[in-house]
Order: structure tokens, then sequence, then C-alpha cells
């Protein structure tokens, strides 16, 4: 369970991760990276290629273990979690957003957003009236019956983001949100966010390469080599 509202809800102390590249090179992606998030802030994340951030985010959301040091999310540690107790608690207290979407075709919108819920257990009365709120939230509520065919790219980004709000988390993490999206639809997903901060006091650490997304957080955390330099 998420600690109190006085506790930053991301601390993470000299983390570090290396991967193996299979050829015998050791890729050193995080190098002793010290990161605090306060609650309900938008917080960018930025850098060249290669540079770390998905790979921070990974780390930091507990999809990714890392080598050395500690993170907490709202207190939580997540480095003394076995994997069934850490991906239990990515599902009740966290949200993902990706820039592929990870829809099911053959579902429509409604019942893209409930699968998380149905496989967690909620009963289908229950799941499906809280993704039709989630849908509602995003501005998709006319468009439930609707398989993602039928949508466009801006919509189904904000179906990914209904299906990242039905556990009402407190933190959201999206990589590259609006990386496959137009400038203006892209634009119109970014004000979704704010205005879902806003409203929630919903925290979002958004991994992007556009200088326009970023400029519009509330602070760009800057990388390059696994390092951060600039927050």
């Amino acid at each position: 369970m998420i600690d109190s509202v006085d506790t930053p809800i991301v601390i993470a102390s000299g983390i570090h991760k290396t991967y193996n590249s299979g050829k015998g090179v050791v890729v050193h992606a995080i190098r002793g990276i010290d990161l605090t998030v306060e609650r309900a802030e938008v917080v960018g994340v930025m850098g060249p290629s290669g540079c770390g951030k998905t790979t921070l985010l990974n780390c930091l959301s507990g999809l990714d273990d890392i080598d050395e040091g500690e993170i907490k999310i709202g207190g939580v540690s997540l480095r003394g979690m076995d994997d069934d107790t850490r991906t239990d608690y990515r599902a009740r207290e966290m949200g993902f957003v990706f820039q592929l979407y990870n829809l099911l075709p053959v579902l429509s919108a409604v019942e893209n957003v409930e699968l998380p819920m149905l496989v967690g257990g909620v009963n289908s009365r229950e799941a499906r009236r809280r993704a039709m709120d989630s849908l509602e939230m995003v501005g998709l509520g006319d468009w439930a019956a609707h398989r993602p065919a039928e949508l466009s790219g801006g919509q189904r980004q904000r179906v990914t983001i209904a299906r990242a709000l039905v556990n009402d988390p407190e933190i959201i993490w999206a990589d590259e949100p609006t990386g496959d999206l137009d400038s203006e639809t892209a634009q119109e997903i970014m004000e979704l966010i704010l205005d879902l901060n806003e409203r929630n006091r919903q925290t979002f650490i958004i991994v992007t390469h556009a200088q326009e997304i970023g400029d519009q957080c509330h602070r760009i955390v800057r990388m390059r080599d696994g390092r951060i330099e600039e927050q």
C-alpha cells in the first residue's frame, strides 16, 4: 500500500543496471542514479537514443530488476519483493501507457480497458462500470463498443490511458505516449495528461524525445550515458 501523502512518490538511491549484450560485452544502462519525484508531479525524462530513458522507467516501476541501489514507491521498497508480489503491487498501485497501445484487436475499447481487472478477479459488473468510468474520463464514452481498428491513433492512445486509470493509481508511467502520433494529436494527449494530473492529483513520469512535450511537464530529467545530467 502506498504510504502517506507526506512521502515522495518515488525515491531512487544509487541505482545501477547492467545487461549482458550476448557477445560477452556488459552494457551499463543505468549508472548510479539518484532521483526523487514528489506526488502529483508531471516529470519528463529526456535524452538521446540509447541513454537509458526506458531502462530507467522500467527499473523505477519494477518491470526490471536493478543490480544495486534502492527504489521506493510511496515509501514501499520494490527490491525486496518476489516477482508475484511485485506484479500484484504494480497492478494495484500503478498504471502504464506505452507508445504502441498494446490493445487486443478482437476486443472493443471497453473490453480492452476491463480485461486487466477481470484477470485480477474483479467481478464483471464492477469491471464494466469502472472501465466505462475511465473511458468517460478520457472522452471516449461514446466509443466504448468500437474495436481498435475503428479508432484513430489518438483515440487508441486514450483507450490505453483509460486502462491505466481503472485502478485509480497514484502514479502512471508513460513510455513515449505521443511517439506514434502527429503533432496535433500528440498535443491533445498531453493536454489530457495534464488535465488528469490536475483533476486527480496523479503523478505522471513520461519518457519522451519530443521537446514540445517535455516543455509542458513540471520539470525535465535529462539523461546521457545512463546518468542524470540535469533535473
